[in-house]
Formats: structure tokens, sequence, C-alpha cells
């Protein structure tokens, strides 16, 4: 498999499987735009294997082969067309890929089903499964600013997509065995863990059969109000960013995040509607918030 094969095999997962990404990184030039799309496909493939229907045992055997990969990507000749393409990305940008490792450290978290008791625990895991992506997205990005304040602010900009990811899908993964939310905010707002995973809103019964434990209504609502507020922190620091970025880097920066960004106040203005449903943009919004991206109205 020669480069290009293998560039346009990372652009095809990409465009298939990022729903939500995909807006911003095609707004960038054409080298970068690959070069983004190689390093969400390495990315979504270690999110695979944290996923799968594996046991336990093996995920996190096939996480550590991709730890290994990427340190052996000058070492080895890869058939692998996102390895191929990964190992030319970090040719030509400087990308720190050593950052995959934090990533592969979150999904092995995810695998093991570790629980968070303070936001300082959280922080540190959005950070190894979100803020490793800005840093590795800025490496294609590029800056001309102090290079180390662009990282932090990266990272940044990844916990607050992480915490919105969160809020989002609490329903999804408590039925899944995982919950993200601290056990002290919980414990804070009177909010039973075990209501998470519910379909209909807490406060209100369920049909046929047992109803799940109940929270009401109010003081569920206001735990994903002091979370979204958490959430609009970490934005806001984060687009200090965007001007450290050139044009069309900024653009992708920022309808990247615009469309979380209005996916966390979607959520914050219906906070039950997490537990019922997936909270969600249509096409058409998250279209109109990458216009205002690259007309530079994001912020």
């Amino acid at each position: 498999m020669d480069l290009t094969e293998a560039y346009r095999e990372c652009e095809r997962i990409t465009w298939t499987q990022a729903r939500n990404f995909a807006y911003g990184i095609r707004l960038l030039p054409p080298a970068k735009r690959r070069g983004l799309a190689v390093i969400y496909a390495f990315a979504r493939r270690i999110d695979d294997i944290g996923d799968g229907a594996l046991p336990a045992e093996r995920k996190i055997a096939g996480l550590e082969v991709a730890r290994q990969a990427v340190l052996n990507l000058d070492g080895d000749r890869h058939d692998d067309p996102v390895l191929l393409a990964l190992a030319d990305v970090r040719r030509n940008f400087p990308v720190p890929v050593e950052a995959f490792g934090e990533l592969v450290d979150g999904c092995v978290a995810d695998v093991r089903g570790t629980r968070y008791e303070t936001f300082e625990d959280l922080h540190y895991y959005c950070r190894c499964v979100a803020g490793s992506i800005g840093r590795l997205s800025l490496g294609i990005f590029g800056t001309s600013h102090d290079l180390d304040e662009a990282a932090r602010l990266a990272d940044s900009l990844g916990v607050a997509l992480q915490l919105t990811n969160i809020l989002r899908d609490i329903r999804e993964d408590h039925q899944n065995g995982r919950i993200y939310l601290p056990a002290e905010d919980l414990a804070k707002f009177s909010v039973d863990p075990a209501c998470l995973g519910g379909t209909t809103p807490p406060g209100r019964p369920a049909t046929g059969g047992e109803p799940p434990p109940q929270t009401p209504l109010a003081e569920f609502s206001r735990l994903v109000e002091f979370e979204a507020e958490r959430a609009r922190d970490w934005y806001a620091t984060g687009w200090q960013l965007l001007p450290m970025l050139d044009r069309r880097s900024a653009a992708c920066t920022g309808a990247m995040a615009g469309i979380y960004r209005q996916l966390l106040e979607r959520i914050a203005a219906q906070p039950g509607s997490v537990l019922s449903s997936r909270v969600s943009l249509s096409t058409g919004e998250k279209a109109m918030v990458a216009v205002r991206a690259l007309a530079g109205r994001i912020r």
C-alpha cells in the first residue's frame, strides 16, 4: 500500500465516523486536513478497542499493542494504512505522538471501570482521553506563539469537550457500567448514581416493570447545571488558543469546539433529556457553526 492510499483510508474513517469533528477538519488546507484525519483515525482505533465487545483482558492487551505500535512507528514496515500514514505525519509535522499513550491510559481506565471520587481525578482522565487529542492536533496546526502555553490551552479545550461528552452520554455510559461524574458531585446534589441509567427523567414514573431508582428532577438538573458551568469555564480558557493559530486552523478548532459548546447549552437547557435520549445537533446546525467559525465568529 502506498501513502496516497493510506491517507485516503484515514480520511474515509474520519468522514464516516467523526460525526462532529469532520465539520472542522474539512476547513483545513489539504496537508493539514490529511494529517488531522490520520490523528483521528488512530485515536478512533484506540477508542474502538476500549469500547469493543472483547473480554477486558483482551481489550487491555489490544490497547498495549496500540501503544507499542506508536513507539515503533519508524522501526517497522507498515502494511497497516493508518500506521503507515501516522509514520509519515510524524516525519512532516511536530506531532507529540507519545500523547497517544495517554489516550491508551484513559481507555485502560474505562476497561477497568474506574470511578472518580473528585473532579481532580476526573480532570486527569479528561486530559488523557481528550487533552491528548488537543495537543496532537496542535502539532498539525502549528503556532508561532509560545508552544507550551498553546499546548496548555489545547489541553483545556479538550477537557471542555470531554466534559460535554460525559454529560451527553450519562445514560449510555451508565448502561455500559461506567460513571464519570465525580462521586463528590453526586453526593453534593443528592443524586443516586443508580438513576443515571434510567430511560425516563428523574422524578417521572417509568412504564412497565420495576421503576428505576428516582432522584428528583430538580436535584439532577442542579447537578447538570453545575457540571455545565464547570465545562463553560474550560471552554473560556480553551478559546484563548484560537488567536494563536493561523486562520484555517483557528476555524477548524472553532468549528469542532463550537459544535460541542452548542451541544452543552442544549443539555443545560433541558438536563433531564440526557436520561431519555442522546442529545445532538442537526446537520444544518453543525454546518452553521462551521460557517461561523470560518468567518471568525466563534467564541
